[in-house]
């Protein structure tokens, strides 16, 4: 019986070719689309679920209450992970991670720069980065120690086993002993970095890092296997408060294998993150593969007139629902199953490009058995879909209504059929408005004035020789032709994330804890990044500026102060006062609401950026300029440089991908929509063909009879419209909501998707129903 529906199956198929091409190329691209998303989603849950431990491994977040006002972030004291080893019983490592960072590493007369970052002894007890080489208990226990990586060991000793023990010298200051050689880090690891130097080491070069007033790194733990991490969680919670009893912050633990996709917070609570993009693309994929069953629904029970007479038939001769029903179904599977064919041939088309805009190495797992299981379940999902109602609707049609030549049709079929159209384009509209949404805030983003000039201006690492020739190299750059001006600065201006507890002022209730962002600086610092200037002045050589601050508007209004010059600030346990302020500007991503800032001068920092303005038109002359000098002063490293405006676009990574998948997304989604329109148009203008005919020869003109065909299908996308909207604000204002600047929904927003949608419809259909209007009636009526 099988056999014999897909052979009747088949027939139908080749019987109705365009039709049959239509949702052939609906459901090949719809499938593709399915399977890009499936693959993108896969890769994106895989991330960090490789560690062996890790269901027991958590990150430490803290929450602080101020002003009424609750925050939270991953930023820890350096102090913590030692601190909860030794006081929580249930945890059984911890180890604390500082930001990632590149470093210069020579041996073997190559000179490479590398990435990494500091990490407790506990590390590789607690992730599974296989060791090849040395002992996880010992592998970061001594502070000239360095574990690095395969890649890493091979570039310089040519193997793991060679490098074992090796020296290597690091930022041309410190020879370090290679105590242990892992596994490359692997792609779908959270974690990147090709080295990791001792904690002990850290805490050294960062006298801040061993008070309970400071916080930059990050905090892991691993508890026991028998632990409660309720109990655990609880017993952690106060932790800081014990050290800092003025300090209103609370500790909680958020599961290691969660954080990837739910790092977002608001009002102090784990709330979205990358899981929102999972989520929306996933049902983006599944709207338009429903797009494309829709197709086949709307053309199978259109054309239901043409195959009226075969049921009846089929009927009278003894065919039962059931088999009919089986027949129908087999038809929709047949073409899911070519088209799934297509489809996995389009995947491997388009994967290239898709990885690119993604940022993924994606691949189709061919040995995986839960890919073809999955790809079974997308198979059978979507035949059953694209067939249940065309055989459920033409199995029921009456044989003895049929037979006479009543119409196939009821009004409720009608009425379904063009409820899948609304639906269409429902779903082609809310994806137009997104994408138009999406587009503008990113343009915000890039033309919003973040308070100070990002283009044309670079940053240098200040290492090696430039941090004890740093005036030397500040006064031959500026006579490069094309550099104006030069500070230096701890981090980068476009992303500031240590923060201090311990900044006082007068006034300030000493019960209540405020965390205030800062910065250090050299000088000339407001000059270089064209910081406005409220009151006061810049850091300055005509003055003695070692106890000096600048301060941000947001921090004069959290201090209170009416005339901030000259008032006092104390940085931890030195007192200084304000000698300037600054208007307010954006120091990290437009997520966050920009917060009070003071910055410190310190001209003699030994570490961070050289913060370099070139004029306009001056970059090349500039760069080949400031890379012969850095050869000269820095010799032992390689020249690297970061233009600020490529640093600040990394922000929102994740935005301009959405962007960019919505574009594709929301084309493909119009195309597919189209193409059932096109299908439905033919069907109707082939229908009513005597009818136009008729018409033609009582006198009507082209105009009349192409306002007659068409006015159906208009009426159907301005329902579709109607319903959109709503739907279309609330979503997308959900997704403008986590910026803290963003731009306005204005009306002409969905006027302008509105009048795409009917433009690009009302084109569809125009070539068959200009067609059907031009047919000779005499041909038509014979």
């Amino acid at each position: 019986m099988i056999k014999n529906y897909i052979k009747i199956a088949w027939r139908n198929l080749l019987r109705n070719k365009a039709h049959t091409f239509i949702n052939l190329v609906g459901l090949s691209v719809g499938l593709a689309c399915g399977l890009l998303i499936m693959l993108w989603v896969q890769s994106e849950r895989s991330v960090d679920a490789f560690h062996v431990n890790g269901k027991q491994l958590y990150q430490v977040y803290e929450r602080q209450t101020n002003d009424g006002k609750v925050d939270a972030n991953y930023l820890t004291q350096g102090l913590l992970a030692d601190e909860l080893k030794k006081q929580i019983p249930e945890v059984q490592y911890a180890s604390g991670l500082e930001q990632n960072f590149p470093r210069t590493f020579e041996a073997n007369n190559k000179i490479v720069k590398m990435d990494g970052t500091y990490a407790g002894i506990d590390f590789f007890k607690m992730f599974t980065y296989p060791l090849l080489q040395g002992n996880p208990k010992t592998a970061l226990d001594i502070p000239d120690g360095i574990a690095v990586s395969r890649k890493m060991a091979e570039i310089f000793f040519g193997s793991p086993e060679k490098a074992m023990g090796k020296t290597i010298r690091y930022e041309n200051k410190d020879n370090l002993i290679i105590t242990a050689v892992f596994e490359n880090v692997p792609t779908n690891s959270s974690q990147q970095f090709d080295f990791l130097r001792s904690w002990k080491s850290f805490v050294a070069e960062n006298a801040w890092a061993n008070t309970w007033s400071s916080t930059s790194p990050a905090t892991f733990i691993q508890l026991r296997a028998d632990a409660d991490p309720v109990k655990a969680g609880n017993k952690i919670k106060d932790i800081v408060r014990t050290h800092r009893p003025e300090a209103n912050i609370e500790l909680f633990l958020q599961p290691y294998t969660e954080k990837y996709l739910h790092s977002a917070f608001k009002n102090g609570q784990i709330d979205g993150g990358r899981i929102e993009y999972v989520r929306l693309y996933s049902i983006v994929a599944i709207f338009i593969l429903l797009i494309a069953c829709i197709n086949f629904m709307n053309l199978a029970t259109a054309r239901s007139v043409k195959r009226a007479k075969e049921v009846g038939v089929r009927k009278v001769v003894g065919a039962i629902r059931s088999a009919l029903m089986g027949q129908f179904i087999c038809e929709a599977m047949l073409l899911t199953f070519i088209s799934m064919l297509f489809a996995l041939i389009l995947v491997l088309i388009t994967l290239p490009a898709f990885n690119n805009l993604v940022g993924r190495q994606l691949f189709i797992p061919v040995s995986h058995p839960g890919f073809w299981l999955a790809l079974l379940v997308l198979f059978t999902l979507t035949g059953i879909v694209s067939g249940s109602y065309p055989a459920f609707f033409l199995s029921s049609l009456n044989p003895i209504r049929i037979l006479k030549g009543s119409p196939a049709f009821t009004s409720g079929a009608k009425f379904f059929r063009k409820g899948l159209v609304v639906f269409q384009f429902t779903l082609a509209v809310v994806l137009i408005v997104g994408t138009i949404i999406i587009y503008r805030q990113m343009q915000f983003i890039q033309t919003k004035n973040i308070g100070y000039n990002r283009d044309n201006l670079l940053y240098i690492p200040l290492e090696g020789g430039l941090v004890k020739n740093y005036s030397l190299f500040k006064e031959d750059a500026t006579k490069i032709p094309g550099i104006q001006f030069i500070s230096k600065m701890k981090e980068s201006p476009t992303v500031i994330t240590h923060s201090k507890g311990d900044i006082a002022w007068e006034g300030k209730d000493p019960n209540s804890n405020i965390s205030i962002s800062d910065a250090t600086v050299g000088y000339d610092f407001v000059k270089t990044l064209q910081l406005q200037i409220k009151e006061g002045r810049d850091f300055s050589t005509a003055y003695a500026d070692s106890a000096s601050f600048l301060v941000n508007e947001s921090a004069v209004k959290k201090m209170g102060y009416s005339s901030p010059l000259g008032k006092p600030i104390w940085w931890g346990d030195k007192k200084g006062k304000i000698v300037g302020v600054l208007k307010d500007f954006h120091f990290n991503s437009m997520h966050q609401a920009i917060e009070p800032m003071v910055i410190r001068f310190a001209d003699n920092q030994k570490f961070g950026n050289i913060i370099i303005r070139i004029k306009q038109g001056s970059t090349k002359n500039a760069i080949t300029g400031l890379e012969k000098l850095c050869k000269q002063l820095n010799p032992g490293f390689t020249f690297n440089y970061q233009f600020s405006d490529q640093e600040y676009t990394k922000l929102y990574n994740s935005e301009q991908m959405a962007g960019n998948l919505a574009n594709y997304f929301t084309l493909l989604a119009i195309f597919i929509s189209c193409l059932g329109l096109l299908g439905l148009a033919m069907f109707v203008a082939e229908q009513r063909i005597k009818e136009v005919s008729i018409r033609k020869v009582l006198g009507a003109n082209i105009s009349s009879l192409f306002a007659l065909l068409s006015s159906e299908f208009l009426w159907l996308i301005i329902i579709a419209l109607l319903i959109a909207t709503p739907i279309a604000w609330l979503a997308i204002n959900s997704w403008l909501q986590s910026f803290a600047y963003h731009i306005t929904i204005q009306w002409w927003v969905f006027a302008l998707s509105g009048g795409l949608i009917i433009f690009i419809a009302m084109a569809t259909v125009s070539i068959q129903i200009i067609r059907a209007a031009l047919t000779n009636p005499v041909k038509s009526l014979r």
